[in-house]
């Protein structure tokens, strides 16, 4: 078993790439903390048939099993996934082992769509939506708690004082935030330093070989300001497991939506040309290594020294043994940069401006070295 720090105090993805993670126990700080997770945290969304494509009981507690007979130890759920059986499910498998896990949860979807503060940011959704996570979960702690997603009405320092209060009464650990600009989110992680609030530590975000608008902002963000960014949809709803093609590009959207992740996928407008072209260098990467393109797309997030944990999800066993296979893959320098060239997006303004045409103008030759490392 080993720790190493989290890479996320860079504040650039261009970075030399992350020190391979071999296995589950290789495991990471947390943003600017002590809380040690693994390379892969386990998603749970996929917990319980209540929305007619998640495992069942039997099939769950195998992954969970698997996951942790691994040594992994990074629970990741929300109040809200599968109407709660989730949370029910982890809290029955986790009951002889609570202490060894660190257990995620996310409060601020509606619990009643009836009920004006049944959901959202503020400090009632908060506090029931934690008391809920507790019952079921079978705990009276949660190592990290989320906010969910940012709703633009709730003033923030309430959102923080009810964090910082949770915290105080050991309900809490950790908090974190999901889905959130990352202007709200360094405003939040300031104020909470100058007053002396539990900090933010962590940045939950989608990122992937297919969306990478978050490197424009929101993952230079928390590395400046110590959060670890844990990544959900690192395989973007499947596609960059090559469950797609042209031929379902080209047959488009069903006529009726089915509830089906295809149907899922048409309607988000997520499978286009350059998803497809981006899937095609996956796969060329994949056949020259003899693996599955999945376990190509997650090692190219691990590679990624602002990532800290992605969270990798499945519907059974077999799917979670295939996904973990990625956390032995080291990626050459030349297939990085074939994945990084395939998928590379326009950082637009001001980033652009403030590129290296710029700083010659500003500094002229002058070389000026990166500040350095923490100690």
């Amino acid at each position: 078993m080993t720790t190493d720090a989290s890479a996320t105090s860079q504040a650039s993805t261009n970075q030399a790439p992350a020190p391979i993670a071999r296995s589950l126990d290789h495991y990471r700080l947390l943003g600017r903390s002590g809380l040690r997770v693994s390379p892969f945290a386990l998603g749970t969304m996929t917990f319980g048939p209540d929305w007619g494509w998640g495992s069942e009981q039997g099939e769950a507690r195998a992954i969970f099993d698997l996951y942790l007979e691994r040594g992994g130890n990074f629970i990741d759920t929300a109040s809200m996934y599968t109407n709660g059986t989730s949370e029910r499910m982890i809290g029955e498998f986790a009951k002889d082992r609570r202490d060894r896990l660190v257990i995620a949860t996310k409060y601020t979807m509606t619990s009643d769509p009836s009920d004006p503060n049944a959901g959202g940011n503020h400090r009632k959704s908060m506090m029931r939506s934690v008391e809920g996570s507790l019952e079921r979960l079978q705990t009276d702690y949660i190592d990290l708690l989320y906010l969910h997603t940012w709703e633009f009405t709730t003033p923030l320092e309430e959102v923080l004082r009810g964090m910082d209060d949770l915290v105080r009464s050991g309900k809490v650990l950790y908090v974190g935030i999901s889905d959130t600009p990352a202007w709200q989110v360094s405003r939040m992680q300031a104020i909470a330093e100058l007053r002396g609030w539990a900090p933010l530590i962590a940045l939950q975000i989608e990122y992937s070989l297919i969306e990478r608008t978050v490197e424009r902002d929101l993952i230079p963000m928390a590395g400046a300001m110590g959060l670890g960014v844990v990544v959900w949809s690192p395989l973007r709803k499947g596609l960059l497991a090559g469950k797609y093609s042209r031929e379902d590009l080209e047959a488009g959207s069903p006529a009726e939506p089915d509830g089906t992740r295809r149907s899922q996928v048409h309607a988000r407008g997520l499978l286009t040309e350059r998803t497809l072209q981006i899937v095609d260098v996956v796969k060329d990467v994949a056949d020259e290594l003899g693996i599955t393109p999945s376990r190509v797309a997650l090692a190219w997030t691990l590679a990624k020294t602002p990532v800290t944990s992605p969270i990798v999800g499945a519907r059974t066993r077999a799917q979670l043994e295939d996904n973990l296979g990625a956390l032995e893959i080291e990626l050459s320098p030349d297939q990085l940069t074939r994945l990084d060239d395939a998928s590379a997006i326009e950082l637009g303004f001001p980033h652009e401006l403030l590129g290296p045409r710029l700083r010659r103008i500003l500094l002229g030759d002058v070389q000026i070295g990166p500040p350095p490392a923490p100690r």
